[in-house]
């Protein structure tokens, strides 16, 4: 079976790569994908991958901002020559499903979400342009959302990351998608490390992860520590909001992270996101979460056992989850440990496996 991988692009590493990694090892393929950062892919999993990537590569400064050129993407991700394949695998929350394929050859799409600025979240994009900029943006998108629509029908099968993607993938593309949870690595993680008096969040610091939300709340809040870990643009917003009690430490090593998240008290989580592996490491971690109640996290946060919710995205609901974890006497964090044991990479790796071979056995 000849495979290839398609995924967006490949300019750091996230829950997604991480999903795209696991992939790899099952199916060593090249991978096909948008734009790639080699500086940023040093010392990772895919530095010595077989990479190829679209002409948006040739374009000064695509690998860093590749989201100025979103108009292109369609037509960049239909360049790609995939005709000597049996079997494309597309990692997709965005455009890599679009890629072009032939009636013989099987797609097999792992979505993380439809693309979420061109249907959910294009509101929030649109709202704070003005004039121009948002005829412009407005006109794109909707190009854009047309195509993402007609493209799902070069799709064969889609895999989706949560039961809450599934429902997406049911609302837009009108398909039924087979529910494989992302692998999280939950053995590498010490649950049984000490505890001490932080709370923490790691994200990419982008504007729908909320991270700006957290940190207003402990501003006004300086009794209580936070540590933000990541980097994105909004970088330098983050920083500007923080108070003395929020220490800013950007990208860190996963070493690094690994010792956070095993030392911090709780991990706060406020994005709507339609995943979240981070919740899931923090409970490999024995951490409890304190999260934003809508998304994949309402399948991974079991409450009042590895975790508290609150229910609306603004300061008073976190700061009241804040006080309710803080009044509670303790979690089991054994108990936490169990609910990520589900999200284990072998339990991917099986069913992703399983999934790939019947279909293909069907197709020929």
């Amino acid at each position: 079976m000849r495979s290839a991988i398609v995924h967006d692009w490949l300019t750091s590493i996230g829950g997604g790569e991480k999903v795209l990694a696991e992939i790899h090892r099952l199916y060593p393929s090249p991978i096909h994908t948008l734009v790639a950062n080699k500086k940023a892919l040093k010392g990772t999993y895919f530095e010595e991958c077989e990479l190829y990537t679209s002409f948006l590569q040739k374009i000064p400064g695509c690998t860093t901002r590749y989201r100025y050129f979103l108009p292109l993407f369609p037509l960049a991700i239909e360049q790609f020559d995939l005709f000597g394949f049996d079997v494309v695998i597309s990692s997709s929350h965005a455009v890599a499903k679009g890629v072009m394929t032939r009636h013989d050859q099987l797609h097999i799409c792992y979505c993380h979400t439809p693309m979420r600025y061109a249907w959910d979240l294009y509101h929030e994009y649109v709202k704070e342009l003005r004039g121009l900029k948002k005829g412009v943006a407005t006109f794109f998108l909707h190009t854009l959302r047309n195509w993402d629509f007609n493209s799902h029908k070069r799709v064969d099968h889609f895999i989706a990351n949560s039961f809450h993607v599934a429902r997406r993938i049911e609302k837009i593309y009108g398909r039924g998608a087979q529910v494989i949870y992302p692998p999280v690595d939950v053995e590498r993680f010490n649950w049984q490390r000490k505890k001490e008096d932080f709370y923490l969040t790691v994200s990419r610091l982008v504007p729908y992860k909320r991270v700006d939300l957290i940190v207003s709340v402990f501003r006004k809040n300086p009794d209580r520590k936070l540590v933000v870990i990541g980097d994105g643009p909004d970088l330098n917003k983050i920083k500007e909001l923080a108070g003395k009690n929020v220490e800013i430490l950007g990208y860190q090593k996963e070493e690094v992270v690994k010792e956070y998240y095993e030392k911090a008290k709780a991990f706060i989580f406020a994005a709507e996101e339609d995943f979240g592996i981070a919740p899931v490491e923090a409970q490999a971690a024995g951490t409890p979460v304190i999260a934003y109640a809508k998304g994949g996290v309402k399948e991974t946060v079991k409450e009042g056992v590895s975790g508290l919710f609150f229910h609306e995205q603004n300061e008073m609901s976190l700061r009241e989850a804040l006080d309710s974890f803080e009044r509670k006497d303790s979690f089991d964090r054994k108990m936490i440990r169990n609910q990520a044991e589900q999200f284990k990479r072998d339990h991917f790796c099986t069913a992703f496996k399983e999934f790939v071979e019947n279909k293909y056995r069907e197709f020929k």
